[in-house]
């Protein structure tokens, strides 16, 4: 008999993809999302008929018994929490009630019925682990008798060339307990328990600290075609105004920065963009650009263009969060498919919203060890 998944806070899908390349055997029974266009594009590639647009807030304890899952997956917002939003309200934010009713009411509920479910899954971003949910999250999965696992993890610990720094909570009904989990009350663990050791940044190391070897960002690049300009080439106006305050990369470089659901509308700290040509001076020629700016001169901004500076494609982000594969052009066995009409900005909000496919499918099989 195969295991039966839920998925809330579904997005486009990345929990079912992970689940989907788990070592676990089932399957994605029902998963839950108000966003109209996310539904659209789960529908897309899964199953018609597994998605359901629902206000997770009006589900209730006997319409999730008669869906019979062994595992819950959970995404919910994480706006509450983020380190990038200064005005944060944690557990008073109104998109934070959705998740705690559901656990809090519904869960509780449904372990009276001897309907819950004997595993968990949900992640959120860095910063989650210091909100008055999480303990709240913590109490009542003590309360019901789930042992717990935390963990704060980023897809670097696993090759992947992108800076995602994201907590995640695992938990299992009693009886059942963690592999290598001994000591993890109030621990927040910085790899999988029995695989590897925390990971450290390199750029504050003196040596090579890490035990994996992250791959070049180039892997994960659509094939260049020589346009002059690059598609997704960055707009002068937004280079005269705000070009100074984009984290650049290169081709051969490991490591972008974290992609949110603002990349292509923001600047700074919503993901890097492309230089193309890589044997230019980023710096140099910046400085040459401020200083022509600065002497009054209209045209300063074409000294920028030798750089060929654009955003990362849809696709290209689809790789780095491991819903398609390196080198991959998304036709192949693991696919991707965008209904028509979905606008490339609405693309990059969602994909910012979504979760490391990579990295969920790791946990997944650490949490049925």
């Amino acid at each position: 008999m195969t295991l039966g998944a839920l998925e809330f806070y579904s997005g486009i899908g990345g929990l079912h993809c992970a689940f989907a390349q788990s070592n676990i055997d089932g399957s994605i029974v029902r998963a839950f999302d108000w966003d109209q266009a996310a539904c659209r594009v789960y529908s897309a590639n899964h199953s018609s008929g597994v998605v359901q647009k629902a206000n997770i807030s009006s589900l209730t304890a006997p319409d999730i018994a008669e869906l019979d899952a062994t595992l819950w997956l959970l995404s919910p917002s994480c706006q509450p929490y983020t380190v990038l939003n200064p005005l944060a309200k944690g557990a008073e934010d109104p998109r934070a009630k959705s998740f705690i009713r559901l656990m809090e009411e519904v869960l509780p509920e449904l372990v009276q019925m001897g309907k819950h479910p004997q595993y968990m899954l949900v992640e959120n971003v860095a910063g989650f682990e210091t909100s008055s949910t999480r303990i709240r999250l913590l109490a009542t999965l003590r309360a019901l008798k789930y042992s717990v696992v935390e963990l704060i993890l980023t897809p670097l610990q696993f090759g992947i060339p992108n800076s995602r720094l994201r907590y995640y909570l695992l938990a299992k009904a009693s009886p059942l307990a963690f592999a290598n989990g001994n000591g993890s009350a109030g621990r927040i663990w910085r790899h999988i328990p029995g695989h590897g050791s925390d990971w450290t940044d390199p750029r504050t190391q003196s040596e090579k600290s890490s035990e994996v070897e992250v791959a070049e960002v180039r892997e994960y690049l659509d094939e260049d075609t020589g346009a002059d300009p690059p598609p997704h080439a960055i707009p002068q106006r937004v280079l005269e105004k705000w070009g100074r305050l984009f984290d650049i990369v290169r081709p051969s470089d490991k490591r972008t920065c974290c992609f949110t659901r603002g990349y292509t509308k923001l600047a700074e700290r919503a993901g890097s963009v492309l230089q193309m040509t890589e044997d230019l001076d980023t710096t140099r020629t910046f400085d040459a650009f401020l200083e022509a700016q600065r002497a009054g001169d209209d045209a300063a901004v074409r000294l920028l263009e030798p750089l060929k500076l654009r955003y990362f494609s849809p696709t290209e982000l689809l790789r780095l969060f491991a819903f398609l594969p390196p080198n991959s052009d998304g036709q192949g066995r693991r696919r991707f498919v965008w209904p028509e009409d979905i606008s490339t900005k609405t693309k990059y909000r969602l994909i910012g919203n979504s979760v490391n496919v990579r990295v969920v499918t790791e946990l997944i099989n650490y949490l049925f060890e």
